[in-house]
């Protein structure tokens, strides 16, 4: 069950890291094309730009984390899932907060699919551990 796990955390890592090069790039193209035509001020355009790329690198900086703790444990090294556990739940949280948010539009799902990867790749831990130290 643990390799299992951790090839959920490998995959749920894949999609974290590609949709933060599609929003990055594609979202960013996409959003500045609708802000030129709406003749967005460009010191606003600049102030989102500026965040939504700051977004777009902190999913990439989680991606790695997600590699490098579930490609860890594929190569055996106990290492803990708290950070993976985390952004999880903080995917899941704004993907369903988003789904309902946009009248249950699919778009959220690109938050949810990998939210519930990594809970159940970092899921179940605690316990293992206990076992394995009594």
């Amino acid at each position: 069950m643990p390799r299992v796990r951790a090839s959920l955390g490998i995959v749920a890592g894949v999609l974290l890291l590609l949709s933060s090069a599609a929003h990055s790039f594609l979202g960013w193209a996409g959003l500045s094309r609708e802000m030129n035509d709406a003749r967005v001020p460009p010191a606003l355009a600049f102030g989102v730009k500026l965040g939504w790329q700051f977004g777009g690198a902190c999913m990439g900086a989680f991606a790695v984390i997600v590699l490098v703790t579930f490609a860890g444990r594929l190569r055996g090294r106990s290492t803990s899932s708290f950070p993976a556990l985390v952004i999880g739940i903080v995917y899941l949280a704004f993907g369903m907060w988003a789904l309902v948010a946009s009248d249950l539009q699919p778009f959220p799902l690109v938050f949810i699919v990998p939210g519930v990867l990594l809970l159940g790749a970092a899921s179940g831990e605690r316990g293992r551990d206990r076992e394995s130290n009594d």
